[in-house]
């Protein structure tokens, strides 16, 4: 075997962790592509082929966007976007704690609406922040959720929470994305939200720096009447020059191949069974926690089909971590306050049922050895 040839399909340590996830050989060979001219005629072609070939993911005929940046960035261009004022943040964990933090670094007002974590946000409590707030001649330029947040395992009620929201059409709807998209339907159009994002490298299992994004045609309309956009997260701009393969600066072309590729993967295996086989691998997870008196630490009906977050009990995260790390498996510890009282088994993108049982049967042999 080559050195090309190992590095591609040789022996590596496997992720299981919610992001980045395992990226798949033929992923990684078109990663390696020559590459093109960003104002080629080819790459131009390359990017309004993914432009349109995303938009049945996010479920949308409007306005598909992507960016070689991290979601992160996408947090950021949201607030400088969509909200010359002030944001609601609904948040259940670490991640959507973080969104209201960028909003203020970006000038503006964030309140927040929070349930203790391993909690889901409920609609009629965000129903009465949000009529108060109307009563009051106060109400807000947008209101960002979490689909679903990584550092607890925990799926939010969209559809509910997006409907809410809608009984005020002056609000829009921003929505986290990151570790559902691809692995959950989204339904952008259906529910009629308004900018929906998710980074590269969980459900879609291509390298990180890379973000997908979809932009309503009210968002858009409110992003051009919004001073101090920036440049490159211009929404506006981003959307005027991809509508013809123009990027509005040097785009990850490597990406772009990868995500082509990829595309390709999803439209043949469908996207009702790839929601079908996340489902699956949650529901095997689920079931191994229970088997071995382990308890998910999201709220019963509201646990994730992309992340696992498991309560530890007594179990040394550490050590159970590291010794899956010498069988060349990796999953992760619990993250900020919840590290070493629970673990994540990030069992989305291109995983597989068969890979799943490869990863319990080791976790049985190593809790079978500390038993012992």
């Amino acid at each position: 075997m080559s050195d090309i040839e190992d590095l591609l399909y040789g022996e590596h340590e496997i992720l299981w962790i919610p992001g980045p996830t395992e990226i798949e050989p033929e992923i990684r060979a078109a990663l390696a592509r020559p590459t093109i001219g960003h104002r080629s005629q080819a790459c131009k072609d390359l990017m309004l082929r993914c432009r349109e070939r995303l938009a049945p993911v996010f479920g949308t005929t409007q306005h598909v966007l992507f960016e070689s940046v991290p979601a992160t960035a996408l947090w950021e261009a949201a607030i400088r976007n969509l909200v010359p004022r002030r944001s609601l943040h609904v948040h259940c964990g670490a991640f959507s704690e973080r969104w209201a933090k960028v909003a203020r670094a970006c000038g503006r007002e964030a309140d927040e609406l929070s349930v203790p974590w391993g909690q889901a946000n409920r609609p009629d409590t965000l129903r009465t922040k949000l009529q108060e707030q109307a009563l009051a001649g106060q109400p807000y330029d947008a209101v960002c959720l979490i689909h679903n947040e990584t550092a607890t395992g925990v799926t939010n009620p969209l559809r509910e929470l997006v409907g809410v929201v809608r009984e005020h059409p002056e609000t829009l709807v921003l929505v986290d994305a990151v570790t559902s998209f691809a692995g959950l339907p989204l339904d952008f159009d259906e529910l009629g939200i308004d900018l929906a994002f998710a980074s590269a490298q969980k459900c879609l299992a291509l390298p990180g720096g890379f973000t997908v994004y979809a932009v309503s045609e009210r968002a858009l309309a409110r992003a051009a009447r919004v001073e101090g956009r920036g440049w490159l997260l211009d929404f506006v701009r981003a959307e005027e020059g991809l509508r013809t393969g123009e990027s509005v600066a040097t785009p990850s072309i490597p990406h772009l191949y990868a995500l082509e590729l990829q595309l390709d993967r999803i439209e043949a295996e469908g996207l009702a069974a790839r929601f079908e086989r996340h489902r699956a691998m949650a529901e095997r997870t689920r079931a191994w926690a229970k088997d071995h008196g382990l308890s998910m630490f999201a709220e019963a009906g509201f646990e994730s089909d992309t992340t696992s977050c498991i309560a530890a009990g007594t179990i040394d995260v550490a050590w159970l971590v590291k010794e899956l790390r010498a069988r060349g498996k990796f999953i992760s510890n619990g993250y900020g306050k919840l590290k070493g009282q629970t673990f994540r088994i990030g069992h989305m993108g291109d995983h597989n049922m068969g890979r799943l049982e490869e990863l319990l049967s080791d976790m049985d042999a190593v809790l079978g050895k500390r038993a012992h």
